[in-house]
Formats: structure tokens, C-alpha cells, sequence
């Protein structure tokens, strides 16, 4: 038997439009069958002398978006765990990170790649605050690189180089700034 056999596969939670269960499906399945499953984004902020937000890098070895710049970190809640809580729990796994993370609601996407995958998820995006100086330990099996970016240069890089982003960056972003951009305005 080899490493990979002994791995237990991950399951995701089969959703219907209305982001009710209906079921689980081991994870590769779910991404080759284009069936709609629960799903969380994380951006994490940080506010020094400007706001900034972590983005990483993809692995280079992901089975789908590998090397594509994306929010702070995504994943896929399991069965019977809380979204926040999966997602605090992948946010440590992924990056070091222990933050509060706060649910903003979900938005509906589906993409497809070249590889025959393809997303269809309900996405729920969570965002959290950290110090300036919080210490990152990325996981090399899901992260290839991170760094901290302005909301401004951010949107630049999405307008003159979206192929350099993953397909649901732009639509969760939208849901986070519009909810720390509350925050700070006031």
C-alpha cells in the first residue's frame, strides 16, 4: 500500500440552491461530477498605516487553480462543523493564523478549467483582522508563496491581470470590502 492509498479522502457537502445538505461527496468527485457543494473564502485584514489584505499563492501541485493568486485561504466545511469554525480550523492549518472570523453570507459560482474540474460551490466568505505583526507559517502543501496588498493595487492587478487570480477572488472580494470598507468608514 502506498502513502496515497492510506490517505482518507475528504468529503464536501452537497448542497441544494438554497444551501441546504443533501449529502457528501468525496472531494475530487464532487469537482469532476460539477456537483454544487458548500465551500467557505477567508480574507483575513490587517490595518497598519494602510488596510491591507493577505492573499496566497496556490501550491503548484493544487488540482485545479495551481500557482493562481487568491484570498487568504478557502476550503470546505465538513459534515456537521460550523463554517466559522472550519474555517478558523483551515486558517491554522494553512497559514499559522488563530483569528475570529465573522460570515458575511454566501454568493452562488461555478467555473470550469482546463483540467476537466470544475467548481460549483456555495460560498460562504469570512473575514478577520490581525495584528500587523503576526507571524505566518504557511503550509507548503496548499500555500507556494503569500504577501500583504492594498485595496487599491489589488483591484489594479485584477483589472490588467486576471488570469493571475483564482475565479471566485473577485466576487467574494466584493463582499468583504463592502463589509470592512463599513467597518472602517465609521
Amino acid at each position: 500500500m502506498t502513502a496515497t492509498e492510506c490517505i482518507t479522502p475528504e468529503y464536501v457537502i452537497v448542497v441544494d440552491d438554497q444551501n441546504r445538505q443533501i449529502g457528501l461527496a468525496d472531494k475530487l468527485s464532487a469537482h469532476e461530477q460539477n456537483l454544487l457543494h458548500r465551500a467557505f473564502s477567508i480574507f483575513i485584514f490587517r490595518h497598519g498605516q494602510e488596510l491591507e489584505l493577505l492573499l496566497q499563492q496556490r501550491a503548484l501541485h493544487k488540482y485545479h487553480s495551481p500557482g493562481l493568486w487568491t484570498n487568504t485561504c478557502c476550503s470546505h466545511p465538513r459534515s456537521g462543523e460550523s463554517v466559522a469554525a472550519a474555517g478558523e480550523r483551515r486558517l491554522q492549518e494553512e497559514l499559522g493564523i488563530v483569528a475570529s472570523l465573522i460570515d458575511l453570507g454566501w454568493f452562488r459560482y461555478q467555473a470550469h478549467f482546463p483540467n476537466g474540474l470544475s467548481e460549483n460551490e456555495i460560498d460562504h466568505v469570512l473575514v478577520g483582522e490581525v495584528s500587523p505583526h503576526v507571524l505566518i507559517t504557511p503550509n507548503p502543501e496548499e500555500v507556494h508563496a503569500y504577501r500583504w496588498i492594498s485595496l487599491g493595487v489589488l483591484q489594479q492587478e485584477l483589472t490588467t491581470c486576471p488570469q493571475n487570480f483564482t475565479p471566485w477572488l473577485t466576487p467574494a472580494l466584493e463582499m468583504a470590502t463592502d463589509a470592512v470598507s463599513r467597518k472602517f468608514a465609521g
